[in-house]
């Protein structure tokens, strides 16, 4: 069994990135090359780095690509605030995908603590 489809992490980052595809659906078609394609990559990029990082033999590898996956998640945050901004999505729906977001990120930050090294 794939080490990833044991850590919940993986599962909530999986579901959040489900949740920006559906999200980003609304987007205006101009939008197809730039933001959401940006958002949709950012958010894939947390659930592969988490799936990545799992892998790696090492404390010091597994670190860093659970370290990437909080950066990507931070990117995919900041741009929330920019669709609320463009009036792409509501603030609930901002809201809501920012308290998804924070629990993949205190996740993610727990799971880094508790590597032994």
């Amino acid at each position: 069994m794939e080490n990833f489809l044991q850590l919940d992490v993986w599962h909530k980052a999986k579901s959040f990135v489900c949740m920006v595809y559906k999200l980003t659906d609304i987007f205006p078609d101009t939008e197809k090359f730039g933001l959401i394609s940006q958002m949709r990559r950012a958010a894939v990029s947390v659930m592969a780095n988490i799936a990545e990082g799992s892998k790696k033999k090492s404390i010091k590898e597994k670190k860093y690509f659970y370290e990437i996956a909080d950066t990507s998640l931070e990117e995919v945050k900041s741009y929330f605030y920019l669709a609320y901004d463009l009036k792409y999505i509501t603030q609930e729906q901002g809201e809501q995908l920012i308290k998804v977001a924070r629990e993949v990120g205190g996740m993610l930050c727990q799971l880094i603590k508790n590597l032994k090294y």
